[in-house]
């Protein structure tokens, strides 16, 4: 069964035209003290708690925009979304 994601743009649409971004992880770590590890923790690890987590989604047929969304994976239900960016 599919669920519903609500675009900022053009509002509540079928989960299917939607890609997945990841959850959102915060600023990509500063450069001048990257070391492997930590780009490495960046790019792979995730947090997988349950309950609602801010995440990336992309409406690739749809506007083609990128926006966050608080979604709890233990239900797939949308708890509150924001404005697109980019």
């Amino acid at each position: 069964m599919s669920f519903t994601i609500t675009c900022p743009i053009c509002g509540k649409r079928d989960l299917y035209e939607f890609r997945f971004g990841g959850e959102e992880r915060g600023a990509r770590p500063d450069y001048e003290n990257l070391t492997p590890q930590n780009w490495c923790d960046y790019v792979h690890l995730r947090t997988n708690r349950p309950g609602p987590q801010r995440e990336w989604w992309f409406h690739r047929d749809g506007c083609g925009r990128w926006f966050t969304v608080w979604r709890d994976p233990m239900t797939n239900r949308e708890t509150a979304s924001s404005e697109a960016t980019r």
